[in-house]
């Protein structure tokens, strides 16, 4: 294993020479057994069936048993009617040797109930209502849900047949693993006749003839499996809908494509070491969320298991028999929509069926199961400063000087791995940073922030307090024995607490106090890396999929799970340390469902390669509508070394992306922005600035995002759902309703096509107001100083044009607000204003204000106030889409304001009318 660890340091070393992930460190769908097991079921000819005897219903929902026809295995059915139009559809065995795992934790509570009503039933279906316009029919025989939004049908589940639930089992040479005592029940023995996968023609063949049931071999490494084969699959077919969008993490097209004549998309947070493009293999995380588009309406599925998960797409063929009977059934025509076949290894088939019908009215039914991002502070939405690693306390001093020197803003100074004594995190290195807390004051004296980046694999070392107490305590994973499992990563060997037992994440949330945590204050924040788990010696660089957690569960049940786990305790003790006073903040690699409720999320290990800043729209969009909207893509590449082009074109796409962080490899030159040469200097300066000036507006977004989950950054179709240009496209998107942004992300570009969506629509240039009537294409220009980025007509956008170094320094500063008239001169737009850094904004401690402009008057209005009070102001208003100047302004109190009109740009500019944000006021021109 030394020796391993030699080998990756030294391609770490030469990570000018490392160009692409080692394919042959992670499985492929032929060398995972389940997932060949899975997709060798066939369409048609379903052996399950309900049995109508053992039917039961309450108010909300509904139990049944489903039977194979072939092995007599029973399963139960369960469907329970949710709250704004969803159906949760839940498949267990019955009567388990063990009990299966329900990843419980990816919600956010208890999902509020509602109505289920059978409105009809006979020998061959069962008719149910829910949620207002929800409907749902479950035929017999073959088992199978059509769900229906009023008389349309928009998922079917199980219509190809290829439901395939592998029953826990004895082994049949009595080697059944870890001492379990096997079933007595009748029903048990039965369980174990057949594989589920055999064509019912086919002679039933032996289990222990069919490599991988109950040991697999990958590399050196061996699997075993004392339950035998346990995995869940079923098919999801959409009717009518022709695009699909979601499932997180993967370098590939926003719409998803078909994987049939391939691997299917893969669902296993693993450390992937530059990864490829436009492929489907796992990355750091798994968000089992998929939003269906059609032209009329959109919905969503969101498939509960964290266990390893494919999700197989196909386009069905107008010809199919499942195609025209679907088409029948929903009385459209005979045409193509896309079919789904989703498996995982483990669990319980857990789905949740949310029907819309827009984008946002899906994103908010998700979003009420798994959470949303809770808004954060100020701070962390502006630019962060990172890379492996800033060397020493007098390189962090230099570095933020330089800032300084400069005229750049920055909010955040990162450390990554080397500022710790030997890998030992919650530690410093005593020679490299002897006094951290006095580094940290110099960085809050200048309005900044610290993070330090805290892993969750710990340094075997008797002298390391946190190891002892986790030895102590029986707190660490344990291997397939019993024993402490031991894996190899940055400190060398290292074992990994088990974050599944609620009594591992009190003890990690209660070393962030500060007098646990020496050098810190509440002003240094964290940073989870490698949690997927990555261990450098284990099976595709993670842990042992049969490594045993809290509660008697595999890995391979929970291992989608741990990352977002370690997180939580990491919230918390953030949490915790201030008293519950100050809102959290943590950057996560590995994620899963419901990790949006505990911080951002970035796309790992990217390269310096033009591919590379392209490919950060498709993935961002994915992990936006997948219910996690704080992400960001290391801007320049974490790989190799940008040249001046590359670097300055990510810089102008970063700052107008969720998070915004520059970040480096050790071996990689330094990047500060001066120094480089003085035209890519000054434009990364003023990238990062126009950043900053658009703070109130972000801040806006992600305080809307709390209150209705819609993403910041969105795409086109969700604020234009009938626009079928827009389905595909994912080299541009909009953020809110407001602004419309389209990166340079090819060497050399001189101008871009511009999609501008919305029926006369006018989109005004955020610099010059050139307006673009839509919609249609259009030819822009893109010299290197700026990107495309435009204002919508009839919207108002809120600005900070003073930008100091950093967010914290602008609080005071007055609001401009520009407002761009649409065609009927009007506008609208949103202020949201508190603190910027505490909770309080949770118990009503804010200012939220409703800008509109109609018939020459532009009014606002506080709708909400609280206890919060600010002495901010509105130095500016900019009235974009004036056909002439009015003869004068009067504002609500008769006083007449000074203005100057720019014929050319037809915008006005009113100056200085010092409104307070706290009251409300109104402006008249006459025209």
């Amino acid at each position: 294993m030394g020796n391993w660890l030699l080998i990756l340091t030294i391609c770490a070393a030469a990570v000018q020479s490392c160009v692409a992930v080692d394919r042959g460190n992670f499985k492929t769908c032929d060398q995972n057994a389940f997932c060949k097991r899975q997709r060798a079921t066939q369409p048609g000819n379903s052996p399950w069936e309900i049995l109508l005897d053992s039917l039961n219903s309450t108010i909300s929902s509904l139990q049944v048993q489903v039977i194979s026809s072939r092995s007599q295995a029973r399963l139960q059915l369960q469907l329970i009617a949710l709250a704004d139009s969803t159906l949760h559809f839940e498949l267990d065995e019955v009567n388990p040797i063990k009990l299966r795992y329900r990843a419980q934790e990816s919600l956010s509570g208890s999902p509020q109930l509602s109505s289920l009503k059978i409105t009809e039933q006979s020998s061959d279906s069962i008719s149910l209502s829910f949620g207002g316009t929800g409907k749902a029919i479950l035929l017999v025989k073959p088992f199978r849900l059509d769900v229906y939004d009023g008389d349309q049908l928009v998922i079917s589940v199980n219509a190809r047949g290829l439901l395939n639930f592998e029953h826990q089992r004895v082994r049949k040479s009595n080697e059944a693993g870890r001492n379990e005592e096997p079933s007595s029940e009748p029903a048990e023995e039965e369980m174990k006749a057949e594989a589920e996968t055999k064509h019912p023609d086919e002679k039933p063949v032996e289990e222990e003839e069919e490599p991988g049931l109950w040991e697999e071999t990958f590399k050196s490494h061996v699997d075993s499996k004392p339950y035998g084969p346990t995995s869940v699959g079923v098919d999801i077919s959409f009717p009518g809908s022709r695009h699909v969008y979601g499932i997180p993490e993967h370098a590939d097209t926003f719409a998803l494509k078909q994987t049939r004549n391939g691997d299917p998309y893969r669902l296993y947070n693993t450390d992937v070491f530059e990864y490829e493009l436009y492929n489907p293999m796992a990355l750091y995380g798994a968000v089992p969320f998929m939003m269906a588009k059609r032209q009329q309406g959109t919905v969503g599925i969101f498939w509960n298991n964290a266990a390893e998960t494919y999700v197989d797409i196909e386009e069905s063929s107008s010809g199919s028999v499942v195609s025209s009977l679907m088409n029948l059934v929903s009385g459209g025509g005979n045409e193509p929509h896309q079919q789904t076949h989703w498996f995982s290894e483990s669990g319980i088939i857990d789905l949740y069926i949310m029907i819309g019908p827009t984008p946002k009215d899906v994103v908010r039914q998700y979003g009420s199961l798994t959470g949303k991002t809770p808004l954060p502070q100020r701070f962390a939405l502006g630019y962060h400063q990172c890379r492996w690693n800033y060397n020493d306390q007098e390189d962090v001093h230099s570095v933020n000087k330089g800032f300084d020197l400069h005229d750049i803003p920055y909010d955040v100074l990162w450390l990554d791995i080397e500022h710790t004594d030997n890998k030992k995190y919650f530690t410093w290195d005593p020679v490299k940073f002897p006094d951290p807390l006095e580094m940290v004051h110099n960085l809050t004296a200048n309005g900044r922030k610290l993070v330090t980046i805290v892993d969750p694999h710990m340094k075997r070392d008797s002298s390391y307090f946190f190891h002892e107490h986790c030895e102590q305590n029986d707190f660490y994973v344990k291997d397939k024995s019993g024993k402490i499992y031991e894996g190899w990563c940055w400190p060398g060997s290292a074992s990994y607490p088990d974050f599944f037992n609620p009594a591992v994440r009190d003890y990690w949330a209660s070393r962030f106090a500060l007098d646990k945590y020496e050098g810190t204050s509440l002003d240094v924040y964290t940073w989870n890396d490698m949690n997927e788990p990555s261990v450098f010696n284990g099976p595709e660089v993670t842990m042992p999929k049969d490594c045993l957690h809290y509660g008697g569960y595999e890995h391979r049940d929970v291992h989608n799970m741990y990352g977002m786990m370690v997180v939580e305790g990491t919230i918390r003790g953030q949490l915790m340390r201030s008293d519950y006073k100050l809102r959290p903040f943590v950057l996560s690699r590995s994620f899963f469902a419901g990790s949006q409720r505990f911080g951002a999320v970035w796309t790992g290990d990217n390269i310096a390669d033009w591919e590379h800043l392209a490919i950060a729209v498709p993935m961002l969009l994915s992990l936006s509508v997948s219910g996690i909207p704080f992400c960001g893509a290391d801007v320049g590449g974490f790989f190799n070394n940008p040249n001046t082009e590359l670097l300055t074109r990510w810089y102008q796409a970063g700052a107008f992306q969720p998070f915004f962080r520059g970040h480096a490899h050790l071996h990689t030159k330094r990047r500060e922005p001066w120094l480089f040469d003085e035209q890519t200097n000054k434009i990364i300066k003023a990238s990062i600035k126009k950043r900053y000036t658009y703070l109130p507006y972000w801040y806006t977004l992600f305080y809307e995002h709390e209150k209705t989950a819609v993403p910041p950054m969105r795409p086109l179709w969700m604020e234009y759902p009938q626009d079928g240009e827009t389905f595909s496209m994912d080299n541009q998107y909009l953020l809110g309703d407001s602004i419309l942004v389209h990166p340079v992300v090819r060497s050399g570009e001189q101008e871009v096509s511009v999609y501008f969506p919305g029926v006369d629509t006018l989109w005004y240039e955020i610099e010059t107001f050139r307006v673009y009537e839509a919609p249609g294409y259009q030819t822009i220009p893109v010299a290197i100083e700026k990107i495309p980025i435009f204002q919508r007509g009839g919207t108002i956008v809120p600005k900070k044009e003073r930008a100091r170094r950093a967010s914290s320094l602008m609080t005071k500063d007055p609001y401009t607000f520009i407002v761009t008239l649409d065609k009927q001169g009007k506008a609208q737009g949103r202020l949201y204003i508190d603190d910027g850094q505490s909770l309080e904004y949770q118990k009503g401690s804010y200012i939220t204000l409703e800008l509109n402009m109609e018939g020459h008057t532009l009014s606002s209005k506080v709708t909400n106030q609280g206890a919060f009070e600010t002495p901010e102001s509105i130095d500016k208003i900019v009235i974009v889409g004036l056909s002439r100047a009015p003869s004068s302004i009067v504002d609500n109190t008769g006083r007449i304001l000074e203005y100057r009109y720019d014929a050319t740009s037809q915008a006005l500019v009113l100056r200085k009318p010092n409104f307070s944000v706290s009251n409300e006021w109104s402006v008249n021109l006459k025209m």
